[in-house]
């Protein structure tokens, strides 16, 4: 396996389903991508801020392994960095199975990560089935449609696999590029999954 490493940066200045790539991004501790629809202490994903605007980003910056890439190709889908809505395209590195509170050095700037993305209708939007790519139940079987990340009235939610991403706060600020060395850092156990945030 390849070593960790950020493959791509990208950045939207509006809330649009993909995002485009660039040579640099700024992180900015506490707030997010400088000049991201995103960034911001308080909640900017528009459905969470519409339920509740005063709840903490917890969503600053969004990461995406390049490895998800290859498995829809392998499927017959074409997704490249930036399509998908992340600002950090990484690669060598399994992210949706790092712990809640992981922290990740980006070469200088660091993130801790939060939680998984929460795939929703607007990928199959984007590319019709490619839901199916980034969601499955448990046992790996497809999913062709979102899930609650709650349970909803007397039943549990179902356990999936959600692989659109993890996202993450930043810690630390500075320029990312493409290229840059990954370092991870475990936070102290007991280690806790991610969760859809």
């Amino acid at each position: 396996m390849t070593s960790p490493h950020v493959l791509a940066v990208s950045r939207d200045t509006t809330h649009r389903f993909s995002k485009v790539p660039e040579p640099s991004i700024h992180l900015i501790a506490g707030i997010g991508v400088l000049g991201d629809a995103h960034a911001g202490t308080l909640v900017q994903h528009r459905y969470a801020a519409r339920k509740d605007p005063n709840q903490p980003n917890l969503r600053q910056v969004h990461l995406i392994g390049a490895e998800l890439f290859d498995e829809a190709r392998e499927r017959g889908f074409e997704v490249g960095p930036g399509d998908l809505g992340e600002n950090v395209t990484t690669a060598g590195i399994d992210l949706i199975s790092l712990p809640t509170g992981t922290l990740l050095d980006l070469g200088g700037p660091v993130v801790r990560l939060t939680g998984l993305r929460n795939p929703c209708v607007l990928i199959n939007r984007f590319s019709p089935g490619l839901l199916k790519v980034v969601l499955a139940r448990a046992d790996g079987t497809p999913l062709g449609r979102a899930v609650p990340d709650e349970p909803r009235d007397d039943r549990p939610a179902p356990q999936v696999i959600r692989k659109a991403g993890v996202m993450s706060v930043v810690e630390r600020g500075g320029e990312v590029v493409p290229g840059a060395a990954i370092t991870v850092t475990l936070p102290d156990g007991p280690h806790v999954a991610m969760e859809p945030v």
